[in-house]
């Protein structure tokens, strides 16, 4: 062993002087615009790169590979979004997506359009059309001609930042917008895209070196000042956000200290311990009745709000919602409050929300006093016993993930679009921040699927999640953590339907409209990609099933046959929808 680590050691040593030999002898070669521009990224945080190949794009490609990046090829372009948006939001880092021309591009902009609603930070690299093949139906011809380049190719409503790069002597400028961007708070989507031939050509210039320097905004101490007298005029309540997952500790705190209720959108669930006495529930989709409840008989005076737009997935854009005096709504984007509910009084804070709320605490005591209030609202959990007939039930299915894999692990939840989702913000309840994922407004089904894939990698440790039948054929990348041997585990509600849009058609009055889908069995597809799982198709299986996959170290698939019968809970969207019908054609 000695001796042949000696050998080994020597041979690395003679290799060594003689590649700096090479060196010495001959001038090291310039490196490539794609090069160039995969090392720019690197320098810039990046530590993944999700993507499908491409002919086009071959030269990034294997830059992306002899790089420091970890490279993870997909099945489809879309898959690969929603995975860059999932391992952002684990990393907190900044994430690649990379696809050819023509179709590559526009199958990922659903993800990427997803992005942006997320606010997540990812940097899109496609290939585009040589100038020479421009206008004669290259293969798969991306340029003027054949695409539109409005929004696709330049700043606008997908990307933040967009740009065809035609010369290497513009990657400086590049770089330099590149890294603007992901230093400013919340997202960033940008969209570099670089012809073939520019891909392979020489870079003229240096970069320059990229520092990043992440801005906060702070309010002023005239805004906190008018913020504690407007809070201080009577009860408020806490409404939190998303956005204000990075202030976990320092809400509980502010809660805790003023005695103000608190709610919170689907998507910041364990943000404010949901098992807290002040908490009153989840609002808008799959939301909790006690809020309703809440806001009725106590209404406060004004809300709080913390880093949520309040949009229809949130508040369902409820007048009810609406406090006696009004909203103080902090985020980091000043053109988000006051747009959901624009005829309701608003005062704006544009600031980082952990910033805003430690120095709000400096004007309410540690220990306050003690005053008789009224028992809030709160939530209500009912645990359902399991039984021995008939397929299984989604709320005894979300009682048991709740017990096993909740309360009993430290494991990422996500929750798909639709139903799923719906089932996941009423039933599961989580103490912590960041155990929790759900869609935002945008709910493009397959996001969950496949962004569980990258949210695996990301966190280094097993995720969860419950999707739906319609979902999971739609779009999903078990192939894809079945090659890396990432620990991803698929829950499907399998129920033979579009179920939200079967259960939500009959609700809105509509007959004789089909949204069935044929039975599929995902144990079957799963093992015919390398993966494992089990079917569930009676209640008494249920802990057994999500056991095995809880202990199980490679891709794992439980597909549970779920009663289509039981209602979700969705009433509240429904009625939403009901209420933007010009008649009453529903009934």
């Amino acid at each position: 062993m000695h001796l042949k680590f000696q050998d080994t050691q020597a041979n690395t040593t003679e290799q060594l002087n003689s590649t700096e030999q090479q060196s010495h002898s001959k001038p090291s070669r310039p490196s490539s615009v794609a090069e160039a521009v995969v090392k720019m990224l690197g320098d810039m945080g990046v530590e993944y790169a999700f993507g499908v190949s491409g002919g086009a794009i071959a030269p990034v490609w294997a830059a992306l590979h002899q790089s420091s990046l970890q490279v993870l090829h997909f099945r489809h372009e879309a898959g690969a979004a929603f995975a860059a948006i999932e391992a952002h939001f684990v990393s907190d880092l900044p994430v690649v997506v990379f696809t050819t021309t023509g179709p590559g591009i526009t199958n990922a902009l659903t993800g990427l359009l997803a992005a942006r609603w997320e606010g997540a930070k990812v940097i899109f690299v496609s290939a585009s059309t040589s100038a020479s093949q421009r206008g004669r139906w290259a293969c798969q011809e991306t340029s003027a001609y054949t695409m539109p380049s409005a929004d696709i190719f330049t700043s606008g409503t997908i990307f933040h930042y967009a740009t065809t790069l035609e010369s290497s002597d513009e990657l400086p400028e590049v770089s330099r917008r590149l890294a603007l961007g992901l230093a400013q708070p919340g997202g960033f989507v940008a969209h570099i895209s670089i012809p073939t031939n520019i891909q392979t050509s020489s870079v003229k210039t240096s970069l320059p070196q990229v520092t990043l320097c992440h801005a906060i905004a702070t309010a002023s101490e005239e805004t906190i000042g008018e913020c504690v007298r407007l809070l201080s005029e009577g009860a408020f309540a806490i409404w939190v956000g998303f956005g204000a997952r990075g202030a976990a500790k320092e809400i509980r705190q502010l809660a805790e200290r003023t005695g103000a209720a608190v709610m919170c959108s689907p998507r910041a669930k364990g943000i404010f311990p949901e098992n807290h006495p002040q908490f009153v529930g989840v609002t808008g989709f799959g939301g909790h009745e006690s809020v309703l409840k809440y806001m009725q008989k106590y209404r406060p005076l004004r809300i709080l709000v913390l880093g949520t737009r309040l949009g229809e997935r949130t508040s369902l854009l409820l007048p009810v919602m609406v406090p006696l005096r009004g909203f103080l709504h902090v985020d980091i984007d000043p053109e988000i409050p006051g747009t959901a509910y624009p005829s309701a009084e608003t005062f704006a804070i544009p600031s980082d929300i952990r910033v805003f709320v430690k120095a709000l605490l400096k004007y309410f005591p540690q220990q306050p006093v003690q005053l008789a209030k009224p028992m809030l609202p709160r939530p209500e959990y009912s645990t359902i016993s399991p039984r021995t007939y008939g397929k299984v039930r989604p709320a005894v299915l979300m009682d048991t993930i709740q017990r096993l894999i909740v309360d009993a692990s430290d494991v990422l939840v996500m929750a798909e679009a639709s139903s799923s989702s719906a089932w996941g913000n009423y039933m599961l309840r989580f103490t912590k921040p960041h155990r929790y994922r759900n869609c935002s407004g945008f709910g493009s089904m397959g996001h969950i699927t496949t962004g569980v894939v990258g949210a695996a990698l990301a966190r280094r440790g097993k995720a969860i999640a419950i999707v739906g039948d319609g979902a999971m054929l739609m779009n999903n990348e078990i192939s894809t953590a079945v090659k890396y041997q990432i620990p991803v585990v698929w829950i499907v509600l399998n129920d033979g339907c579009y179920n939200m849009c079967d259960q939500g058609i009959a609700m809105l009055g509509f007959q004789g409209v089909d949204a069935k889908i044929p039975q599929t069995d995902f144990v079957k597809i799963a093992s015919g990609m390398g993966a494992d799982g089990i079917r569930v198709e009676r209640e008494a299986g249920i802990e057994v099933a999500l056991e095995k996959a809880m202990a199980a170290s490679a891709p794992f698939v439980v597909d549970v046959v779920i009663d289509p019968t039981q209602p979700a809970p969705i009433e509240s969207r429904i009625q939403n929808l009901i209420g933007q019908s010009s008649t009453n054609y529903y009934y």
